[in-house]
């Protein structure tokens, strides 16, 4: 054990983000769930007092454009925009998750309608979150598709001159494999579709190069690896090439060409606002807007790297520490096929995840038997990572 020590002090002394763990709140426990929730970022509680105070409570209605409230969709979406390879001007922020895979989904299907060879398919991801899966039925009831679930790797084999669009995901979130962004996309496009990507799992984690490798639409949330806070709202990514296309299934006053004409006519706003529906949550949106800060100079290869080795030490002291036989990884060992987290199968998983946080480390379970550790580069240490392992080997020890 003590060699595995030595290891961790000698990495975290090496570590050229080790800075940044001083950005966060942030007590004694290992906390591994930043793939579920993200930790506070110590710049939020002071921004929101001024928002709740000064912004709301002095300046009230004066702050939707004294305080930039109004145009906070667009701005925040262009701070989002680098960690997911994306030049400004291509994202918005608002809405939930769900909310904007229902818009993107429907929005790829029409464009492929608007493209006029008779497209009535929608691939889906059959690993998805269930959520999405929930969406794409709806999407597809909703546009006279059909909907046939595959895996990621059957996508280029599925892809026929009847499908519309495709929906993926770019991490799984129960295994953490990484999906090939850049090559199903490519196939997407060679049969005449539109790829549609949930970033959920990997924005904030890992490049993603939305521009770079000609993704269609996007969405993500930004309470896992960005660490917006509990329900901070989503984003969307609608291609430049795109935008005057976007046709969404939820226009509201927000996207509206002239959003205070309240005319009853609806004509769509000029680029990303397009995606907006409704009144943005101001609240979470700023306190989003404040937790993006940690990210200033901050390069999100140097996070890659750090995840990989952080997961790569993980998966080193498992096996060093825990009892041959007692837990399987469903994760993958090779790095293009990784994303930032290590998910294991053992008995009692349920159970072992409770003593777990009893002694300090928090990951969660998925059910039946799925413990999930998350890895986030920005405060999570090797040190973390040791102590981490140890404790599971204790535990079924």
């Amino acid at each position: 054990m003590s060699e595995l020590m030595t290891k961790a002090r000698q990495l975290d002394a090496a570590d050229e983000l080790a800075g940044l763990r001083a950005k966060f709140v942030l007590d004694e426990a290992v906390y591994l769930d930043g793939n579920s929730l993200g930790a506070l970022p110590a710049a939020v509680p002071g921004r929101m007092e001024d928002v709740v105070r000064r912004q709301w409570g002095a300046l009230r209605i004066r702050s939707w454009e004294e305080s930039g409230w109004w145009t906070a969709p667009e701005r925040i979406g262009d701070r989002i925009a680098p960690l997911v390879g994306a030049a400004p001007g291509q994202i918005v922020v608002g809405d939930s998750t769900s909310v904007n895979v229902f818009k993107a989904l429907v929005a790829a299907v029409r464009m492929a309608a608007g493209d006029g060879d008779g497209r009535d398919e929608i691939l889906i991801d059959a690993t998805t979150f269930p959520t999405d899966g929930y969406i794409a039925g709806s999407a597809a009831r909703m546009t006279g598709c059909t909907l046939r679930p595959v895996t990621p790797a059957q996508v280029p084999e599925a892809l026929t001159g009847r499908t519309a669009a495709v929906l993926l995901n770019h991490v799984d979130y129960r295994t953490g494999r990484l999906h090939d962004l850049p090559s199903l996309t490519a196939a997407v496009h060679e049969a005449g579709a539109y790829a549609v990507w949930d970033l959920c799992h990997s924005a904030g984690a890992l490049p993603v190069g939305l521009d770079e490798h000609g993704v269609d639409l996007a969405v993500g949330c930004t309470y896992k690896y960005l660490n917006g806070g509990p329900g901070s709202p989503a984003y969307l990514y609608v291609r430049r090439e795109l935008q005057d296309r976007f046709d969404s299934p939820l226009p509201g006053w927000n996207s509206h060409a002239e959003p205070f004409g309240m005319r009853p006519d609806y004509a769509p706003a000029a680029g990303a606002p397009r995606g907006r529906v409704g009144t943005p949550d101001i609240l979470s949106m700023l306190a989003l807007e404040a937790a993006l800060e940690v990210w200033d100079g901050v390069p999100i290869d140097a996070v890659r790297a750090k995840s990989l080795a952080l997961t790569d030490f993980f998966l080193e002291c498992v096996a060093a520490y825990v009892p041959e036989g007692a837990v399987e990884s469903l994760t993958p060992a090779a790095h293009a096929e990784r994303g930032s987290q290590v998910a294991v199968r053992c008995p009692d998983a349920g159970d072992v995840m409770k003593r777990l946080i009893e002694n300090g480390v928090v990951g969660d379970f998925r059910p039946p038997d799925v413990l999930r550790f998350g890895f986030t580069p920005l405060y999570v240490g090797f040190a973390d990572v040791e102590r981490a392992a140890r404790i599971l080997a204790g535990i079924l020890d």
